[in-house]
């Protein structure tokens, strides 16, 4: 750096680099809603206050020049994780701040945030904690070192951007790898071939790593070759499990990323990134120390969501994301795998276009929640489960590059979603790690003779049972099932088979056959907790009777849940 930035300091120990400056004035604060009302013990909490300023390059020198210090800019938000201020026309704010919390500034359409150099992580904030981390709770990862005193200002640096409102964003949840061996399948299954990518920045919706959180470095190092800025959230499996409460149960994250929630705009969208996972402290009896948990939005995060709506033109487009499914087609009633208090969030959204995305189960799901969740019929919130990373925990055969295929125990491969923003509008798309040619859904046979024995398909290895042939005997009774992979209640799935008029399919839940056969045949690489559970996504029709022996055209029309048409094929042979 040169000019008035080299005389400012960065700030070490902390999930964003942020420069400190002289002192600065108050900000206009935005227009308070009951639920973000200060809390307590606000007039008892320190006043942080800071600048955030342009920065510059100097046109007089090369590309990968030294900043400059460019001019205040007014109106940008900037909150402590429950107020939300914006920027006086000097660009100055003040906000009150509990040991703790993490200033930070939401970076606004038209600007980026500094990132990390290897890992791309952006730079968005500083954690206030004066003490760190207790030493006497006996954290198994360095969780938050000392910050000392407040600082005299907290300055943020924003650099000025071209940002088209049409772009993608890659979208990862649950990469979760719980060795060394599995970090290399995250690295060679996903990352490699997104080196590159076009996609403006990316998102991981939590489960960053499986409990070991001294593989952040790597992972972040690996995720960063991508090239793009990578926001991220916790999930459980990024806790600091000794914790007493969930107060601590994010230092370490804090450490390595930054504020555990927060929001950022890109476009015409507001990205909110929501931490639902809501921690009960350490259970010295089981190992780890690891605690329950729950999905809930705190009343902190719900007042910064009010506070910041309050400050963000409706016609916005609203991105929500977090670990925990607002709800699952798995578990509905299950504390740990639904966010309690969904109807709050849906009554703050209300009729803004708005869509959600979550993680945690490794299945995927569509989910569209109306009245009866506190929602409005007349504009239902779509919430879209994604498909993990890494699938059933990268479970399963290796293929011939040695990585566990990982299908989830809904049939779906692993893999990533890419989420597709033109202003206020969405799509997204699902893309497989590893299926040819970004296969869409898999199509399956079953038939009485299917439904025998499972274990015995152990046996069985090198007969395929779920495709052709089949006998003349077993047409009458021979289901085609369709995993249509990102398929929910809005899609439509027809057969057609040779050609003639198309049979309508019917959406079931029950189990992908494909993965139960998969699971009989190779248990001993499928980790424990894994069993195929029921698809929300699996469409089946009975064969017409009568087919003759000899060869048949399936083909499969489906339309997704966009209204996009995908279409794929088997050949079934009758003998």
């Amino acid at each position: 750096m040169s000019g008035e930035l080299s005389r400012r300091t960065v700030v070490a120990g902390t999930g964003a680099t942020v420069l400190l400056g002289p002192s600065s004035g108050t900000a206009t604060q935005t227009p308070s809603l009951p639920e973000g009302a200060p809390p307590a013990n606000a007039s008892a909490a320190p006043i942080a206050g800071g600048t955030v300023r342009e920065v510059l390059l100097d046109p007089a020198v090369s590309a990968g020049s030294p900043l400059r210090e460019g001019p205040p800019i007014a109106g940008v938000l900037v909150s402590n994780g429950r107020e939300v201020v914006r920027t006086d026309a000097e660009g100055r704010y003040s906000l009150p701040v509990a040991p703790g919390q993490t200033i930070f500034v939401i970076k606004p359409t038209g600007f980026q945030v500094p990132v990390a150099e290897a890992t791309r992580l952006p730079l968005f904030g500083y954690v206030h904690d004066p003490e760190g981390t207790p030493p006497a709770l006996g954290f198994r990862y360095r969780g938050l070192p000392p910050t000392g005193p407040l600082p005299a200002a907290i300055d943020f640096q924003l650099t000025r951007v071209s940002e088209p409102t049409r772009y993608d964003v890659i979208l990862f949840t649950d990469p979760q790898p719980e060795s060394s061996i599995e970090i290399a399948y995250v690295r060679d299954a996903v990352v490699a071939g997104l080196v590159g990518s076009p996609a403006a920045f990316g998102i991981t919706c939590g489960d960053i790593a499986f409990d070991d959180l001294a593989m952040y470095g790597r992972i972040n190092c690996l995720v960063g070759q991508i090239g793009l800025p990578w926001w991220n959230i916790g999930g459980n499996h990024d806790l600091d499990y000794e914790a007493p409460d969930a107060g601590r149960s994010r230092d370490t994250f804090k450490r390595v990323y930054g504020a555990p929630y927060y929001a950022h705009e890109h476009g015409n969208a507001l990205f909110i990134m929501l931490d639902n996972v809501d921690y009960a402290g350490t259970a010295p009896d089981k190992p780890g120390g690891q605690g329950s948990y729950r999905g809930a939005i705190p009343a902190d995060q719900l007042a910064f969501v009010a506070n910041l709506l309050a400050a963000t033109p409706r016609e916005r487009l609203l991105v929500f994301c977090m670990h925990i499914p607002l709800r699952t087609y798995l578990k509905p009633q299950v504390p740990g795998e639904n966010t309690a208090n969904l109807d709050a969030l849906l009554a703050l959204i209300g009729d803004r276009p708005a869509v959600s995305f979550a993680g945690h189960t490794h299945s995927t799901e569509h989910h569209y929640f109306g009245t009866a969740e506190g929602g409005s019929d007349g504009h239902p919130h779509h919430h879209h489960v994604l498909t993990a990373v890494s699938g059933s925990w990268w479970s399963g055969p290796k293929d011939h590059r040695g990585i566990a295929c990982a299908d989830s125990y809904d049939g779906t491969p692993n893999g990533y979603h890419v989420l597709s923003i033109d202003g206020a509008a969405y799509t997204t798309r699902f893309v497989p790690a590893s299926e040819p040619r970004g296969k869409q859904m898999r199509i399956s046979l079953d038939t009485q003779y299917h439904e025998g024995d499972r274990d015995a398909l152990r046996e069985l290895a090198e007969v395929e049972l779920l495709g052709s042939p089949i006998t003349a005997e077993q047409v009458a009774s021979t289901r085609v099932l369709v995993n249509l992979f990102d398929g929910g209640p809005r899609s439509d799935v027809v057969l057609v088979v040779d050609g003639h008029a198309p049979i309508p399919m019917l959406r079931v839940a029950r189990p992908d056959p494909f993965f139960v056969q998969l699971y009989a045949r190779h248990r001993d690489t499928i980790k424990p907790w894994v069993e195929p559970k029921p698809c929300s996504h699996l469409w089946q029709a009975t064969l017409p009777r009568g087919l003759a022996p000899g060869a048949h055209a399936l083909q499969v029309v489906a339309r997704d849940e966009y209204g996009r048409t995908l279409k794929d094929a088997m050949v079934l042979e009758v003998v």
